[in-house]
């Protein structure tokens, strides 16, 4: 069940996003230069309201600016260095990569997103879940996976498989539930219209990573290919 049903009221939600928003700004101004420097050190926030019109956005270009100044992480840091335990970095297509680091709280807390994401798809924890990604230090399917392994799915990792070796992969293993890109998805299907398998054991694919999944063209062609499968796109 989403946390989300716990409460009764839009009030009541807004009250508790206001709670939190307060307690994540009183950790991160202490220790945190970037943000320290960018919201100022007696950053309040009233209300909700006041926090959307006041506080000044972030882009990714100012952290990857920042990290250029203050090697190799940034000043965007709010615990000592040792805290941190996972390291991902975005592609640097349109310029740098942009590194970061998460704690294990902070990675519990992306696994968690995941799960909701599952259980909104309607995956059984009895499920094999086959994951068509390269596993580099890209953040996405690593959640998608490790959140997998955390509900006792059985996970099978794609990474360094070509498209034909990875279809055979998920006929093998029977898995019912594929995790990639809507483009990839489409990839998939196209290169296993052309060879000699039987039917489909998939039934649910999540599509992540791409814009697509929301779109009904995009989604029909995708569950054209894989007969008796839905998409889901994450959140």
């Amino acid at each position: 069940m989403s946390s989300l049903m716990a409460f009764s009221s839009r009030e009541e939600i807004e009250a508790a996003q206001l709670e939190k928003l307060r307690s994540l700004i009183s950790k991160i101004l202490p220790k945190n230069r970037f943000y320290r420097q960018k919201f100022g050190a007696d950053f309040q926030v009233d209300s909700l309201a006041e926090f959307s019109r006041d506080a000044p956005f972030t882009f990714k270009t100012e952290i990857v600016e920042d990290q250029k100044k203050h090697p190799l992480y940034g000043s965007n840091l709010t615990y000592d260095l040792a805290c941190y335990s996972r390291f991902n970095q975005t592609s640097g297509t349109t310029g740098s990569p942009l590194r970061w680091l998460d704690t294990n709280e902070s990675w519990s807390a992306l696994l968690h997103c995941w799960n909701e994401v599952f259980t909104a798809a309607d995956v059984s924890t009895h499920a094999t879940i086959f994951f068509a990604f390269s596993f580099g230090p890209f953040l996405g399917f690593w959640t998608a996976f490790e959140s997998a392994t955390r509900r006792g799915n059985l996970c099978i990792p794609g990474g360094g498989l070509s498209s034909e070796g990875r279809l055979r992969a998920i006929w093998d293993n029977q898995a019912s539930v594929v995790c990639c890109t809507p483009t990839y998805a489409i990839r998939l299907g196209e290169t296993a219209q052309k060879m000699d398998l039987p039917d489909s054991p998939v039934r649910t694919i999540i599509v992540a990573g791409e814009a697509g999944g929301s779109i009904p063209g995009v989604r029909g062609r995708i569950e054209s290919l894989w007969p008796g499968a839905h998409v889901f796109d994450h959140h």
